[in-house]
């Protein structure tokens, strides 16, 4: 029965990636990859040769139709982002929305996301978490950053490496400096970092340093204040 996959990529180690990801790959008639060059190397890794097709997000809305009679058609067909998992801050939600509408079989596989591993590494609950991805760059910002400040769970955020200072600073200034925050770049990869600690004290180090790689934010929801004296008053217990 023909069908859309959505097949996650390995963010940055190439042996993350599952064998049932692998032999869906393997198996499929065609896959949309969000840069056909870097999914190109993947595939070739693992000895997968398929016919590749661009899909992305300047072009997504154009091709989707196209993609949706070729499954109609009869084709199953694998979407794959440059790296994690599809309609995750790429590419992905148009199609597997335009699918539905048609009473396509959408079969979505677990594997690499990057804001999983960076939350789990923070030591910030991740009981009740919600991700934001990246924030509005001009319009709409500053109403956004107050709008999270008052929130209680952990939030995740997306951001790209040369405004990561600048948006430390942002939270700092909305949120408090002295509120619990984690930063985590080059995930899975060889010179993987992930920093803990304050937002001034992660401003302070990223301040310092020349920052590379795509980046993770994660900051602690706001504590109210009766919370934090039944905190005190347990630790004076303990």
């Amino acid at each position: 029965m023909s069908k859309l996959y959505l097949v996650p990529t390995p963010i940055g180690n190439l042996e993350d990636i599952t064998l049932r990801a692998i032999n869906v790959l393997k198996s499929v008639d065609l896959i949309l990859a969000e840069d056909t060059r870097t999914s190109g190397f993947l595939l070739k890794h693992y000895e997968i040769s398929k016919p590749l097709l661009s899909h992305h997000k300047f072009n997504e809305h154009k091709t989707s139709e196209n993609i949706v009679n070729r499954i109609l058609a009869g084709e199953t067909i694998a979407l794959i982002s440059d790296a994690g998992t599809p309609g995750i801050s790429d590419p992905g939600f148009f199609l597997v929305k335009h699918c539905a509408e048609q009473g396509i079989n959408v079969e979505c596989l677990p594997g690499a996301t990057a804001f999983v591993p960076a939350l789990v590494n923070s030591g910030l609950p991740c009981d009740r978490f919600c991700f934001e991805g990246f924030l509005p760059q001009k319009k709409g910002r500053q109403t956004k950053l107050n709008e999270l400040a008052e929130q209680t769970h952990t939030m995740i955020f997306y951001e790209s490496p040369h405004r990561l200072v600048k948006t430390l600073q942002q939270f700092a200034d909305v949120m408090g400096e002295n509120r619990k925050a984690a930063v985590s770049r080059e995930l899975t990869k060889l010179h993987e970092e992930n920093a803990r600690g304050t937002l001034s004290e992660l401003i302070q180090h990223f301040s310092s340093k020349t920052v590379k790689g795509e980046i993770v934010i994660i900051v602690e929801g706001k504590v109210i204040e009766k919370k934090k004296k039944e905190y005190i008053k347990k630790d004076r217990q303990s």
